[in-house]
C-alpha cells in the first residue's frame, strides 16, 4: 500500500511544484497591481487654503506669475545691527558649564565680537544671490524659492527635478553646499553624470523670505499642498522630494497627498510619533535579542541604552519644542528684538544637534563643522526678515492639531523611499519600524558620520546617498 502511494505522492508534489510558484506569482502580481493602480491607497485630501490678510477675495484670479527676486541690504540695516551688538549685556556662566546650561556665554562673547567686527553681511548677500531667487504668490502669500539648473547635461541624460525642504532653525541656505554636487556631479567627482538634478529649494512660509501666514492653522499639510502647487506652476508633473526636520514631515505629507506626482522620497530623519504597547515590548526584547525583533547590530548600537538615548537625551534637547508648541510669541518677540539672543537660541541647536558630545565643549564644537560666516549667515536670514516668531509658530500650528505628529501615519507612503540614517541624529528609526509607514523603502543607509543638519554638515555624503537612491528608482 505504501509503495502504491508513491506515484500519487510524486504526482502531487509535481503539481505543487507548479501550482505554488504560480499562486505566489499571481498574488505578487495582484499586489503590484494594487500598489500601482493607487485605487485602494488612502491619500490625504489636498483641499485648498487662504493665508493672506483678511478674507479671500471673491473675484479675481490669483497672480500666478513667477517673479525674479534678489536679496538686498542697506547701510541702515547694518548700522541698526551693529548698534544692538554694541549694547550686548554679558552674563557670566558658572565654572565648567561648557554647553550644559545652553549657549556658553564666554564663547557667545567671541561670536558677537566676530559678528560686529569681522562678519561682512554685504559679502554674504552676494553669496546668497549666486543662485537664482524667485517669488510667486500661492494661496494669498508670497512663496520664496531658489531654482538651480545644471549648466551642462550629458547627451541623452534626463534632468531630474528635486524639491529640497529645510526645517527649523535652518533655512534654504542649508542647501548651498549640496546644490553644486547635485546639479554638476561629474565636475565634483561624484559620478559620470548618469544622475543630474535641477534643484528647487523653497522657504517654508514664515521662514526666510517666504511671507508668513496671516491666518491661524498653517501646518505641514498646508505647506505640502502649496509646494505641490509650486512644482506644478514650474511645469513639473513628476519630481523627487528630499527633506530633514520639518522638511521630512512636509515631503512625507506631499507623498501621502499626491503619490502620482512623486517619483521618489528621500529623507534624512524619520518621525514615527507615539509608541504602542507592542513597540514597547519590542524595545524591551531588543536590548537582549535585537535580531529577534528585526534590529541590526548597528540599530542596537544607536538605539541602546534606550532610556539614555531616547528619553533623557531627547528631554534635554526638546525644551524649545514645548515653548514653541504652546506660546511661541512670548519668547519669539524677545528673540526678534535682540540679535544676540537670536544667535544664542539658534546656534545652540547647531552644536548639540550636530554632535551630542559637543555638549561638553566650551565652544560647543561649532567651528569644527561650520564656519562662523556660515552660521551667522543663517542667523542673519532670520534677523533681516524678522521671521523667528513666525517660524516658531509653525510648531504650535502642527502640535495643536496633532500632539505626537502621528495622525497622518495611517496614510501609508507607497512611493519609492530612501532613508539616510545619520549617527548623530536626534532620534534613530530602524528600517523595520520605518516600514510601518514607508511601505516601499528602496534604500536605507547607515551613514558613517553626521547629525541633524546633514546637507549643511555632510553635503557630499548626503548627495551620494540621494544619487544612489534615484539611480535605483530609475532602474525599477
Amino acid at each position: 500500500q505504501t509503495i502504491s502511494c508513491l506515484p500519487r505522492s510524486f504526482e502531487y508534489s509535481q503539481k505543487n511544484a507548479v501550482l505554488v510558484p504560480a499562486a505566489a506569482l499571481g498574488a505578487g502580481g495582484m499586489l503590484l497591481y494594487w500598489l500601482r493602480s493607487g485605487r485602494k491607497i488612502k491619500t490625504i485630501d489636498m483641499g485648498d487654503g487662504w493665508w493672506g490678510s483678511g478674507e479671500r477675495p471673491l473675484r479675481g484670479k490669483e497672480d500666478e506669475s513667477i517673479r525674479p527676486f534678489k536679496i538686498e541690504t542697506s547701510d541702515k540695516e547694518i548700522e541698526d545691527l551693529h548698534q544692538r551688538l554694541d549694547h550686548f549685556r554679558f552674563t557670566p556662566h558658572v565654572e565648567g558649564a561648557a554647553f550644559h546650561y545652553g549657549f556658553n556665554s564666554s564663547y557667545l562673547r567671541k561670536v558677537v565680537d566676530y559678528w560686529r567686527n569681522q562678519f561682512d553681511w554685504r559679502k554674504q548677500v552676494e553669496v546668497l544671490n549666486k543662485y537664482p531667487h524667485f517669488h510667486t504668490t500661492i494661496e494669498g502669500i508670497d512663496i520664496h524659492f531658489i531654482h538651480v539648473k545644471p549648466s551642462y547635461v550629458p547627451h541623452g541624460r534626463a534632468v531630474q527635478p528635486l524639491l529640497m525642504v529645510h526645517g527649523w532653525p535652518g533655512s534654504f541656505y542649508e542647501f548651498y553646499k549640496i546644490i553644486p554636487l547635485l546639479t554638476e556631479p561629474a565636475r565634483h567627482g561624484l559620478n559620470d553624470g548618469d544622475v543630474v538634478f535641477e534643484v528647487i529649494c523653497p522657504s517654508i512660509p514664515g521662514y526666510g523670505f517666504s511671507e508668513a501666514p496671516h491666518q491661524k492653522g498653517f501646518d505641514s499639510i498646508a505647506t505640502a499642498r502649496i509646494f505641490h502647487k509650486l512644482m506644478n506652476r514650474l511645469g513639473f508633473k513628476e519630481y523627487y522630494l528630499q527633506g530633514g526636520d520639518w522638511g521630512s514631515r512636509i515631503t512625507t505629507n506631499m507623498a501621502q497627498m499626491l503619490p502620482q506626482s512623486v517619483k521618489g522620497l528621500h529623507l534624512n530623519i524619520v518621525f514615527l510619533g507615539k509608541q504602542s504597547l507592542g513597540r514597547m515590548i519590542c524595545i524591551l526584547l531588543g536590548a537582549y535579542v535585537p535580531w529577534l525583533i528585526g534590529l541590526s547590530r548597528e540599530d542596537a548600537r544607536r538605539f541602546y541604552p534606550f532610556m539614555q538615548k531616547n528619553v533623557y537625551d531627547i528631554l534635554r534637547e526638546s525644551g524649545y519644542l514645548h515653548i514653541q508648541g504652546t506660546k511661541p510669541d512670548t519668547a519669539g518677540c524677545g528673540l526678534n528684538d535682540s540679535p544676540v539672543g537670536l544667535a544664542a537660541y539658534i546656534l545652540e541647536k547647531f552644536s548639540t544637534w550636530t554632535d551630542k558630545s559637543f555638549l561638553h565643549k566650551d565652544d560647543g564644537g561649532l567651528e569644527s563643522k561650520y564656519s562662523l560666516d556660515e552660521l551667522l549667515t543663517n542667523v542673519m536670514i532670520y534677523w533681516v526678515t524678522s521671521s523667528i516668531v513666525s517660524s516658531m509658530r509653525y510648531y504650535k500650528e502642527n502640535f495643536s492639531k496633532d500632539p505626537d505628529l502621528s495622525a497622518y501615519n495611517r496614510y501609508g507612503v507607497y512611493v519609492p523611499t530612501g532613508i539616510a540614517a545619520f549617527p548623530q541624529e536626534i532620534v534613530h528609526t530602524p528600517r523595520v519600524w520605518a516600514k510601518d509607514v514607508y511601505k516601499n523603502i528602496i534604500t536605507y543607509s547607515y551613514m558613517p558620520r553626521g547629525g541633524h543638519f546633514a546637507a549643511f554638515e555632510e553635503p557630499k555624503l548626503l548627495a551620494q546617498d540621494i544619487m544612489q537612491f534615484v539611480r535605483k528608482v530609475e532602474q525599477l
